[in-house]
């Protein structure tokens, strides 16, 4: 497949270990056949995985979906005046916790809307009682911008406040909130949000705390092929000075109960085929994760055929995309995680929050149902 391809001569950078440029990039987001760059992204992830799939045994947690933002694709947020707006004490959120260790979580992932009220010791007090609970559990919290309103809320520098978070228990940033960089499409979809910028700079600091974390990229609105490469371009570049992120996680747009008007939402191809180029560009992230949540299970599946290496988490309770219209289930099994792997003709690996191995399963994997493969 390959050997006539018009993309052969990038999979001869590949080989040879060369970076691929932004030109590049582009041709694979614009070329025609997805088997090719499928097959070039999976053997980038052979290289850096073999055959192995991970999973993360883990809780979600919305704290409050009350927002001072009204970012135009969040069918999450509410106004205090809203009757299905929530917030959870911290005692409700250390129940959570216990509960979800029973069966065996590793990680607690927490975000919420910025909400106009709470203190800043609310959020590092949550911290501390979830850390009290269990010493080993990881807890991956809080967006770039929620990092910006707790500074706001300190009255502090963002790395004073960072430190502050990381003293009292905090162990990743997550990646959400990093939607589309250019500046003329953030400004359509997330006014009032916080720059790109200021969003890189959050996780570079994070970063020179000798701190990891994870970042997103929010596909198939309004932004063009050209835009997702610019923001892959400044994730790579920020990852070549800090070398902080484990991982880049591609979320899909999810039009349904969305403000923002979007003819042709995303399709399973465009999908794969982001997730391909991703894996394929930014050469040096360790992981690209196929989110479940927003593709689906069996989407999921096919994509560690295409670049993806890990597919995310057992959830258990996720409210933000669920809410925007996605019509995947509320939570996976571990059980789940592990068929769903196998299935894929992969060789499923537990990991932690920062995609360590905690586990492996060397059961022989059945073989994959379809997908690319880099010796097509």
């Amino acid at each position: 497949m390959i050997q006539h391809s018009e993309l052969r001569d990038i999979y001869d950078k590949v080989v040879a270990n060369e970076r691929i440029t932004d030109a590049d990039a582009l041709r694979l987001f614009e070329s025609r056949d997805l088997n090719a760059v499928g097959a070039i992204a999976d053997f980038v992830r052979q290289r850096k995985v073999s055959n192995r799939a991970s999973y993360i045994v883990n809780c979600y947690v919305n704290y409050s979906n009350y927002c001072i933002l009204s970012c135009q694709f969040c069918s999450f947020s509410r106004k205090k005046r809203d009757a299905d707006g929530f917030q959870f004490s911290i005692e409700e959120i250390v129940e959570k916790a216990r509960a979800a260790l029973k069966i065996g979580i590793t990680e607690m992932h927490i975000v919420g809307g910025l909400h106009p009220s709470l203190p800043f010791s609310y959020y590092t007090d949550m911290l501390r009682a979830l850390k009290y609970l269990d010493s080993r559990l990881q807890l991956k919290c809080f967006t770039a911008i929620e990092i910006l309103h707790l500074a706001w809320l300190a009255k502090k520098s963002v790395e004073q406040t960072l430190a502050e978070l990381k003293a009292a228990g905090l162990d990743s940033l997550t990646g959400g909130g990093a939607e589309i960089f250019r500046k003329d499409i953030r400004s359509q979809i997330a006014k009032g949000k916080e720059s790109a910028e200021e969003y890189l700079d959050v996780h570079r600091q994070w970063h020179k705390l000798g701190q990891r974390s994870t970042c997103t990229m929010l596909y198939g609105h309004v932004e063009s092929l050209a835009d997702r490469v610019d923001h892959l371009r400044q994730l790579r570049s920020l990852q070549d000075e800090t070398g902080g992120y484990v991982a880049f996680v591609p979320l899909a747009y999810q039009p349904q109960d969305n403000d923002i008007p979007v003819e042709h939402p995303p399709t399973e191809s465009d999908s794969l085929r982001t997730i391909a180029v991703s894996r394929i560009y930014l050469d040096n992230f360790p992981h690209i994760t196929a989110y479940w949540v927003g593709l689906g299970m069996k989407l999921a599946q096919t994509a560690l055929n295409f670049g993806a290496d890990d597919i995310h988490g057992t959830i258990i309770e996720e409210h933000i995309f669920h809410m925007a219209g996605a019509s995947s289930p509320q939570s996976q099994t571990e059980t789940d995680m592990i068929k769903a792997i196998r299935e894929a003709g992969k060789i499923p690996v537990q990991r932690n929050t920062f995609y360590e191995q905690i586990n492996i399963l060397l059961d022989v994997p059945v073989p994959a149902r379809s997908g690319a493969s880099a010796t097509e």
